[in-house]
């Protein structure tokens, strides 16, 4: 188990690798199946995983994008995807990461704030999704979001980089004190 880095195997002709990391197996199962179902020119692959490090494997595609995935009403799910970030190479925070929130429907369950995934986003310079997972249309839709994020990441999206990609994202946000 090491580090894993974006460019470690060589990518698969008109695939596109998805990872979800999250310790909500039934959630990213759901996700991962309405990501399946959606319309999209590439081969799609998608794997599950509670946290990093990978177990080392040879047969482990190359991934295009890594998806954290938070449930704001559960520590343990946030102290999880903190503890995985340290296994990844820094050159896959340039475009090849993204955060997804779900369950912010219910503030009033809600054991995380908002802000904190902000704040972390913010940290690691990736996008900040929040969706509720839970409700099929929604899912749905950040399905279909995501899939689109992972054929950019893939370079299957022509004259768009993710890291393009992610200066645009980045663009539409206020500057904070600190970088001014």
């Amino acid at each position: 188990m090491s580090v894993l880095r974006p460019l470690d195997r060589l990518p698969g002709l008109n695939t596109a690798t998805i990872l979800l990391v999250g310790t909500e197996d039934a959630l990213l199962q759901q996700l991962a199946d309405s990501m399946l179902k959606a319309d999209c020119t590439s081969e799609l692959k998608v794997h599950l995983a509670r946290s990093l490090p990978l177990p080392c494997s040879v047969n482990r595609p190359r991934i295009d994008l890594i998806v954290f995935v938070v449930n704001l009403h559960s520590k343990h799910s946030l102290q999880s995807v903190e503890e995985s970030l340290c296994h990844l190479d820094a050159a896959f925070f340039l475009g090849k990461v993204a955060f997804l929130a779900t369950g912010a429907g219910r503030d009033s369950h809600c054991s995380i704030h908002r802000n904190t995934m902000v704040k972390l986003a913010h940290t690691y310079r990736s996008p900040l999704l929040f969706c509720d997972l839970e409700i099929e249309d929604f899912r749905a839709a950040m399905a279909q979001r995501l899939v689109r994020l992972l054929q950019i990441c893939a370079g299957h999206v022509p004259g768009v980089s993710a890291l393009n990609l992610l200066s645009l994202l980045r663009g539409s946000e206020n500057p904070s004190l600190e970088d001014l």
